[in-house]
């Protein structure tokens, strides 16, 4: 018989209940970033930052990579970061549902990433549902931009700052807005 550890269960997208029997888990692999990402935002030398980032991420962050601490990540082990990517202050990633990041991406200030949420219905609002992000090549995300989950951020795409994206976006394209909405092909 396989098992399938909760990690996995929602990287495949499977709602996880409150009262599932390893939502637990889910917290305690929280506290345990939370500890490598203080440690991470208390340095200051870029390679030691993306040496922490890689022990969160459990991948090898690339030297091309920049991050202006703080990074606030909830898991870190669902974030895959490309080559050549500037992540820049107080931005906050929720990865249980899955992140990735290709290559030239830029990320401004603040921005969120957030690839889970609740149902709505009362009764199962403490449930999760993961649900990945992709932000394709040469993308950049202004600031304080949320970008909910499930969506897919299109190749040499602009998200305008302070804008909320619940659908995906097309290749070169620019969007903007709550909800974010085409303003511009590029």
């Amino acid at each position: 018989m396989q098992t399938t550890t909760i990690f996995e269960r929602l990287k495949n997208g499977e709602i996880i209940s409150l009262i599932d029997k390893d939502a637990y888990k889910m917290r305690e692999a929280s506290f345990a970033t939370k500890k490598l990402s203080v440690e991470m935002n208390n340095a200051s030398d870029p390679a030691k930052i993306r040496n922490f980032l890689s022990q969160i991420t459990e991948t090898e962050i690339d030297e091309s990579v920049t991050v202006f601490t703080p990074l606030h990540i909830n898991y870190g082990k669902h974030t895959k970061i490309g080559k050549n990517v500037f992540i820049n202050f107080d931005c906050v990633f929720l990865d249980l549902g899955g992140i990735t990041i290709e290559d030239n991406v830029l990320i401004a200030p603040k921005v969120n990433l957030l690839s889970e949420g609740h149902p709505t219905s009362i009764e199962d609002r403490h449930s999760l549902i993961p649900k990945p992000i992709h932000i394709k090549k040469n993308a950049w995300i202004g600031a304080s931009a949320t970008i909910l989950q499930g969506v897919t951020i299109g190749e040499n795409a602009i998200v305008a700052s302070g804008s909320v994206v619940t659908t995906d976006v097309p290749d070169n394209t620019i969007v903007g807005g709550i909800p974010a909405k085409s303003l511009k092909t590029i």
